[in-house]
């Protein structure tokens, strides 16, 4: 999936505690050549990183109580034509973040061990990913 991803996208990543959205942010950004520390910015609000021509911005909103809080935050600036905002707990701003063009949703299965991941595609872009990912997911791909 991470091939897949192109500048001016945006992604969220939903799910109770420890689901894994940390760590999935983690595999996509190394896949996409981020060698150093990629930490979480769960007080920090985001974290970026320079991949060539592109910037990452991972966003963590969990600490929102209140989406008002994305007007004061400075996070809009974030979200530019050549950046990919990667975006954690969405739902404490979902009224103020633009249209992602992909949502994903972790979860624990019934059956542990494990992760489930659901993708839902809301634009062409998203699509492309989605794609990609279940490409990668099939075996013999």
């Amino acid at each position: 999936m991470a091939s897949a991803i192109v500048g001016s996208m945006v992604i969220t990543l939903s799910g109770p505690l420890g689901s894994g959205k940390t760590t999935l942010v983690r595999a996509l950004l190394r896949a996409r050549g981020v060698a150093g520390a990629i930490t979480s910015p769960s007080y920090s609000l985001v974290e970026h990183y320079a991949v060539s021509s592109l910037y990452f911005y991972h966003i963590d909103l969990y600490r929102f109580t209140h989406s008002s809080e994305w007007e004061t935050s400075g996070l809009a600036e974030c979200f530019r034509d050549d950046a990919i905002c990667l975006v954690e707990w969405p739902e404490r701003a979902l009224d103020r973040l633009p249209t992602p063009d992909v949502q994903l949703f972790l979860s624990y299965p019934e059956r542990p061990p494990g992760r489930e991941l659901r993708l839902v595609a809301l634009t062409s872009r998203g699509e492309r990913c989605g794609r990609a990912l279940r490409t990668a997911m099939t075996p013999g791909a």
